[in-house]
C-alpha cells in the first residue's frame, strides 16, 4: 500500500540516501543517487534533487508507477552512459516509449542511432510467433464497350484474375513491415494497406492485374487495383521518384508468395507448413510460418 502521505520536496531530498531502493511497476531496483540524477533536465533527475514529491510504498522503496520490465535498461545506461542491449532485444519500442516518458533524452538518441543501424530482420521479436496465410485465385469474365466513334461501339470479353490473400500474424509489428513493403496502385495513385481491425492481426490483400487486352479506363472502371511490392529498406532514403521507379508489380500468386517469403524469412520466420504440396510452395494455397 502506498504512502499517500509523504514528507514535502525537501525532507524527501535530504531523507534518501545511497543505495536507493525503488519499486517500478513492482520489479524492485537497487540504485544511486548519482545514477538517478545523472539527468539532471530528465523527469528522475527532477525526481530524485526534491522537485518532484514522491510516494514510497509499505516497505518503504520509492515507488514508481511504470513499466519494470524495462527500467533496468533505463538504469544501465545511465550508470554507463552506453545502450547494451541483448541480441534480439524485442522490447525496443517499450524502452522508448519509457525513456520518452522520463524525458532522458540522450537516450532516446541513442535509441534512434541503435534502431538506424540494426537491420529490421535483427531487431527481434517474439519467438514463437505464427503467420498464417490462405492465398485463392479466381478468373472472372468481364464484357466491356470499346468506344471506335461517337456511336460506334464494339462489345470486348476478356477475363481477368482476382487474387485474395488472407493473412494472420500473432506479431502484429510484422504487418506493419508487410504494409511498407506491398502498396496499391489505384486510378487514385499509391496506397497503403492496413489490418483489417486495429483490435486484430489479420490482413486482407485482394487486388487484379490488368491484362493487356483491357483497357485502362475500363480497368479504372471497375475499381480494379495492382499490388505492388518495395524494399523499404531502400526507398527510405530515397526522393520520392526513385521509391515509384522501385516499385514491382506482382502479377501472379507466385510472385506474391515468393515476396512474403522473403520478407518472413529475413525477419527470423521459418517455413512450418505448406499446403497442398511442399515441394510446390510457391503455388500453395496455405502457407504457416513460425518464428524460430
Amino acid at each position: 500500500m502506498l504512502n499517500l502521505n509523504s514528507p514535502d520536496n525537501n525532507s524527501n531530498r535530504n531523507s534518501l540516501q545511497d543505495p536507493v531502493s525503488l519499486n517500478v511497476g513492482g520489479e524492485i531496483y537497487t540504485t544511486t543517487l548519482d545514477t538517478l540524477t545523472r539527468c539532471r533536465d530528465s523527469m528522475l533527475g527532477a525526481m530524485f534533487t526534491g522537485q518532484i514529491p514522491m510516494l514510497r510504498d509499505s516497505k518503504g522503496n520509492i515507488f514508481i508507477d511504470r513499466d519494470g520490465k524495462v527500467f533496468r535498461y533505463i538504469l544501465n545506461y545511465l550508470r554507463s552512459s552506453s545502450l547494451d542491449l541483448p541480441d534480439g532485444f524485442s522490447e525496443l519500442a517499450l524502452l522508448q516509449r519509457e525513456a520518452d516518458f522520463f524525458q532522458i533524452h540522450p537516450l532516446l538518441e541513442e535509441i534512434h542511432r541503435y534502431e538506424a543501424s540494426v537491420p529490421r530482420s535483427l531487431r527481434g521479436g517474439p519467438l514463437g510467433a505464427m503467420i498464417i496465410v490462405n492465398v485463392e485465385s479466381k478468373v472472372r469474365i468481364l464484357h466491356f464497350n470499346l468506344r471506335h466513334g461517337p456511336e460506334n461501339y464494339e462489345l470486348r470479353t476478356c477475363s481477368v484474375q482476382a487474387f485474395t490473400v488472407n493473412l494472420f500474424c500473432t506479431w502484429r509489428a510484422f504487418l506493419g513491415l508487410l504494409c511498407d513493403c506491398f502498396s496499391y496502385r489505384t486510378s487514385q495513385g499509391l496506397t497503403s494497406p492496413h489490418p483489417c481491425n486495429p483490435r486484430q492481426n489479420r490482413l486482407k490483400l485482394e487486388w487484379v492485374p490488368r491484362p493487356d487486352e483491357l483497357p485502362q479506363d475500363q480497368y479504372d472502371k471497375q475499381r480494379y487495383q495492382e499490388l505492388t511490392v518495395c524494399n523499404p529498406e531502400v526507398t527510405r532514403s530515397d526522393e520520392l521518384m526513385n521509391m515509384h521507379q522501385s516499385l514491382c508489380e506482382i502479377t501472379d500468386m507466385q510472385g506474391f508468395v515468393e515476396e512474403l517469403l522473403k520478407v518472413s524469412l529475413a525477419e527470423g520466420f521459418r517455413v512450418d507448413l505448406v499446403t497442398p504440396d511442399p515441394a510446390e510452395i510457391l503455388n500453395c494455397t496455405s502457407l504457416r510460418l513460425v518464428k524460430g
